[in-house]
């Protein structure tokens, strides 16, 4: 027979488990949000043609900056350029033998003016014909002649120096194109050619990420945008350490709400316009991954604490 103190007891006892198996409430000092580790990834390609003599990718492997992705076979882009420095060097020699040649011409032009000032002076005075004077002209007239022809030929001749040094340094830079480096340090997350292969521009040779510069873009419900700023603090989990917590801060806030993309899930069943927020991720031991989905707590009030376990709403 149930007597008053039993019922009250199991009463008693069936609520503490309905509590208990109530799902945990996140604080309202705390916004939740999920998304997908992002990094900018960058897309290394090949600009010259080249068998690949050497490589150093390897997926998952973090290179510093200026070190070797890959080098290309390069014995085309020397010959060529060396065939390009000795048409330099040929011109150059041209140039200097039309300058020799316009410096003895201008000596000849300045002797033949000299000449013909002293012969008129003489037919003046009735001492010298005028088929002397005659001559001394012409050779005026043709010292000019060649001093003008030379002064073309020289401006010709270093307008094609400069265009030859303008090619040569061009084959000097597509010389340096066969030796890939990288722009930064960065972790190569996908090679895209093997030694052995060849080379062409536009061919995609290597992604790299920059583990240092993760992102995590979560979506807010339009309700509680407001309170956050930029710089809150915050902390994300990843499914590969279920147990850690990693230290996070608001990067951006969208200015323009939007429909909730079909691949992130809402505590909020019935939230349809949402914020993006972008969290940057404090990643110094590299342990995050692009791609990796993550939980995400913004702590937008700055008098509450930390707790020591954050829970995802139900």
């Amino acid at each position: 027979m149930w007597t008053p103190v039993i019922v009250v007891a199991i009463a008693a006892v069936s609520y503490g488990f309905y509590i208990f198996m109530l799902p945990a409430q996140l604080p309202a000092a705390f916004i939740y949000g999920n998304g997908h580790v992002e990094g900018t990834e960058i897309s290394i390609s090949a600009e010259v043609t080249g068998l690949v003599l050497k490589s150093n990718l390897v997926e998952g492997q973090e290179i510093d900056k200026g070190e070797l992705l890959v080098e290309l076979d390069d014995a085309n882009q020397r010959a060529t350029l060396a065939q390009a420095k000795a048409e330099t060097a040929a011109i150059e020699f041209e140039q200097t033998r039309v300058n020799a040649e316009l410096n003895t011409w201008r000596d000849m032009l300045a002797t033949a003016k000299r000449d013909l000032v002293r012969y008129e002076k003489l037919r003046d005075q009735g001492t010298v014909a005028e088929q002397r004077l005659d001559q001394a002209s012409t050779v005026k007239r043709e010292a000019l002649g060649q001093v003008r022809a030379h002064e073309a030929q020289l401006k010709s001749t270093a307008a094609r120096i400069e265009a030859a040094q303008s090619k040569a340094e061009y084959l000097r830079i597509q010389l340096d194109k066969t030796r890939i480096n990288t722009p930064l340090t960065a972790t190569i997350l996908a090679k895209g050619i093997e030694q052995g292969e060849r080379a062409q521009p536009g061919r995609l040779v290597a992604v790299l990420v920059d583990m240092n510069d993760l992102d995590l873009k979560i979506y807010i419900p339009e309700s509680h945008i407001g309170k956050i700023k930029l710089n809150d603090p915050a902390r994300v989990r990843v499914n590969a350490f279920p147990d850690r917590y990693f230290e996070a801060r608001v990067k951006r806030v969208d200015q323009k709400a939007q429909f909730t993309p079909r691949d992130i899930n809402m505590p909020e069943e019935r939230t349809r316009t949402v914020f993006g927020v972008v969290l940057t991720l404090i990643n110094p031991e590299g342990y995050l991954k692009p791609g990796m989905p993550a939980d995400s707590w913004i702590k937008w009030d700055g008098d509450t604490s930390w707790p020591d376990r954050l829970v995802v709403p139900q």
